[in-house]
């Protein structure tokens, strides 16, 4: 008991990943403490979006542990994954945005189904998150009439929705301009200022991530080629990370 308080929210020890014959993670271990942002980085299919899949509880690790909470996500049965999942957001790549609900609807929509708040409270409340990101004015409109910059921004106003303490995002600035990018990056640094919230950020936007995260993890051929802050990784002599910088700058 005294072991599992001692753990940080996140927690990743050792995890292998394979698809058939690509291994895909070869023990990777980092842990994110309370309140921290770790972005994690690395060239198109090398696991970045597979680590979150693993402590989303989508898949299992082949070997190693994934300890949200200090819960071993791969043991939980469906109940105690539900709950867990309850304690983290997820902002996804491409937002993933219900086309038929209108931008306040989306954001209620967590709250409606895994709360006790009336209709008017959730929708209340989604007018409150929806103003923390600059999106108070577009309530009643659908997603298909906001850009992709303000869609990334109704996402994240509903990945916080249950107040969550882990915020999960994957590709957080993919797609957008910079001057878009930069206000999603500033906005999830306002989000983890305000709200104390673990946040992993999957992503392979380097200018982005010396924005908004405290520490910086590149994952090259499924093993961790570097860990630390921005800094650290100007000066990394290794052959793969020095290439990565000078290219993704």
């Amino acid at each position: 008991m005294a072991e599992t308080a001692a753990l940080p929210p996140i927690f990743i020890e050792g995890v292998k990943k394979s698809f058939g014959q690509q291994v895909v993670l070869d023990g990777v271990t980092f842990r994110v403490a309370k309140g921290e942002t770790l972005a994690v980085l690395g060239r198109s299919g090398s696991g970045k979006s597979v680590l979150l899949r693993l402590m989303i509880g989508l898949q299992k690790p082949d070997a190693g542990s994934v300890r949200i909470d200090g819960q071993e996500i791969a043991t939980l049965d469906s109940d105690s994954l539900v709950a867990i999942r309850k304690k983290m957001g997820f902002l996804f790549q491409q937002s993933a945005l219900y086309d038929s609900l209108t931008v306040g609807e989306n954001v209620a929509f967590p709250l409606a189904r895994h709360t006790q708040l009336s209709a008017a409270d959730c929708t209340l409340k989604a007018r409150d998150l929806l103003k923390s990101v600059g999106m108070e004015n577009e309530l009643d409109k659908l997603p298909s009439d906001i850009s992709g910059g303000m869609q990334k921004r109704v996402g994240l106003a509903r990945a916080l929705a249950l107040d969550p303490e882990i915020l999960l995002c994957d590709e957080p600035t993919a797609g957008l301009d910079p001057i878009t990018a930069s206000e999603i990056g500033r906005l999830i640094v306002d989000m983890q200022k305000q709200r104390q919230v673990t946040t992993i950020v999957v992503t392979h936007d380097l200018r982005g991530a010396k924005l908004f995260a405290n520490r910086l993890m590149l994952i090259n051929d499924g093993k961790t080629v570097a860990e630390g802050d921005y800094a650290s990784f100007e000066n990394n002599p290794d052959p793969f990370v020095s290439r990565f910088f000078e290219e993704a700058k």
